[in-house]
């Protein structure tokens, strides 16, 4: 076939046909990972950030260029989850930035598009590294530009893109040798590469399960005992998306809060400029839509019968309301000089956080990196006039950083803390009598005093780093790379203490995850203390998951 352009609807269907060949992938993309730890997330994180703008294009009634470019823009970039999750979402906003003002799109305006995105990622990128996702994106858009005056035809344009995109791939650990060492090729590139692979069988018309974006999914129905069903005085979760016409005033907001607090309860209302998300328990939903058709157009309306729905679904639920609605409480409070936020996963570990001063925790780390909208969320509850924020995790400094950008009205302070001793250390040394920028500076210095190790398990054979692993060996993955491997988990902790600490050392804190008891975090720390009588061993209850022992030398 001679396809010489694409319109919006075709690309709508390309861009999800992407997004579904992405979901398919991520377990096996998430296998890629360089050091067999059992929390490889890139595929996750690709997948759920792709799913966000999705989802957003699934919700559009009327598809034009303008309007697909916007939702996949922001639905990306709200979405974005790790750094392979913002790098991607940076990619699909230079690309709607170029694409956003035409009707139709050929070879030529495409190209053009792929190379803005590729400016836009790379300049996201603090210290780009080649062998990524991002060479696999430069060359592909490279490959655009070469061929896009000459192969007007889409069908072979597309083709010759992708075959250049997996060329490159195979060609990352060439360019990154613990990706050669490892045996795998780069997972975030090969994360894009599924992307691409789905768009051309969109464009091509292959068969492809569009049916989760276009109408809600419906769980399956448990009923719930007869005393719960007695409680519910609303029977109806009534949730939904209004497209304002024009932007409410906060008149207009109190007024259709009063009126939903007329039907109902439990209310919700979460408005910007554009868009007003609502959650109201009732027994008349379509006097909510008839109210809210008032002020715009509705998107993702959903209607749950809570007197058919599964307890545990009603908890939480009510657990996320909670939430929400201590945030609105919080922004009826006085705005303070400075507020803080941190990324933490474990009961104890968010214990100490909280005893820190911190005002928000947000549930993450390693296994489930916090979206930027999750970090929106947070900067939003906290009244304070400056914010800073501790992601205490290398994969999600990016997200923390672009939840930044997005934000206006507040100064906000990402702290680049990659471990959780790190985001500890930082918070201690605050001083509320200096300013942003110095305070900043005086973290910064805490993280350098800070080497952190953490003790897990491998997943697959494998060598790193030169070291034989096989699967189910211990490892205590240090803050550049593998210090220890072996079977004994206990020996492994020491041994990789051993590697971080020296003569000035003073402080070995040990927090122990939910799989370690207390007793052997005990025996762990006194052979701590007999190794080094001259430092101050800290045992803590961490909780985490994944990670037996995070063990910081200071």
């Amino acid at each position: 076939m001679d396809i010489r352009t694409i319109d919006a609807l075709t690309l709508s269907k390309m861009f999800l046909a992407g997004a579904k060949n992405l979901e398919a992938k991520k377990e096996w993309i998430n296998e890629l990972n360089v050091f067999p730890v059992p929390d490889g997330d890139t595929g996750t994180n690709m997948t759920l950030t792709i799913m966000s703008a999705a989802n957003a294009v699934g919700a559009i009634d009327h598809m034009e260029m303008d309007v697909l470019s916007k939702a996949i823009s922001s639905g990306s970039l709200r979405g974005a989850r790790g750094n392979s999750g913002v790098i991607l979402s940076q990619l699909l906003r230079g690309f709607t930035r170029g694409i956003e003002k035409h009707r139709e799109l050929d070879s030529v305006i495409i190209a053009a598009a792929m190379e803005r995105a590729v400016e836009t990622a790379y300049k996201a990128v603090m210290k780009p590294k080649e062998g990524t996702i991002l060479t696999v994106a430069r060359e592909a858009a490279s490959k655009a530009s070469e061929i896009c005056q000459d192969k007007t035809d889409l069908e072979g344009f597309f083709e010759e893109i992708l075959a250049c995109a997996e060329e490159t791939l195979k060609k990352t650990p060439d360019l990154l040798p613990v990706l050669k060492e490892a045996g795998v090729v780069d997972s975030g590139g090969q994360g894009l590469v599924e992307v691409l692979r789905g768009c051309l069988d969109g464009f091509l018309g292959k068969e492809v399960d569009y049916s989760e974006f276009q109408k809600p999914q419906t769980p399956g129905i448990t009923k719930i005992s007869p005393e719960t069903e007695k409680e519910i005085k609303f029977g109806y979760c009534t949730e939904f998306i209004i497209l304002l016409e024009k932007t409410l005033s906060d008149e207009e907001q109190y007024a259709f809060k009063d009126f939903l607090n007329s039907i109902g309860d439990s209310i919700v209302l979460v408005a910007d400029d554009e868009i007003v998300k609502v959650h109201v328990h009732t027994n008349h939903p379509g006097q909510a839509f008839e109210k809210a058709l008032e002020y715009g157009a509705l998107s993702r309306m959903k209607v749950d019968n809570m007197r058919e729905e599964h307890q545990e679904k009603l908890i939480k639920d009510a657990e996320r309301l909670a939430r929400e609605q201590a945030a609105a409480d919080a922004a009826r409070k006085p705005l303070k000089d400075n507020g803080f936020i941190a990324v933490s996963a474990g009961d104890g570990l968010s214990a100490i956080f909280k005893e820190l001063g911190v005002d928000y925790l947000i549930e993450g780390g390693q296994t489930m990196n916090p979206s930027t909208d999750d970090m929106l969320k947070a900067i939003e509850a906290v009244r304070a006039r400056t914010v800073y924020i501790f992601p205490n995790n290398t994969n999600i400094i990016l997200a923390a950083n672009q939840a930044r950008d997005l934000t206006e009205g507040k100064d906000i302070i990402v702290v680049p803390t990659k471990t959780i001793p790190q985001g500890i250390s930082s918070i201690i040394s605050f001083v509320p009598e200096k300013s942003g920028e110095e305070n900043l500076e005086a973290m910064k210095e805490a993280i350098s005093s800070v080497k952190t190790g953490q003790v897990t398990y491998a997943v697959r054979d494998t060598r790193v780093e030169e070291k034989d692993i096989h699967e189910g060996d211990y490892m205590g993955i240090g803050d550049r790379g593998i210090l220890a491997v072996g079977s004994d988990m206990e020996q492994v902790a020491l041994d990789m203490v051993e590697a971080m600490a020296d003569e000035e050392s003073e402080v070995i804190s040990v927090y122990y995850g939910k799989e370690v008891d207390a007793d052997a975090a005990e025996a762990l720390s006194a052979k701590l203390e007999e190794a080094y009588p001259d430092c101050e061993i800290e045992v803590n209850a961490g909780g985490q998951p994944v990670y037996y022992y995070i063990i910081s030398v200071e």
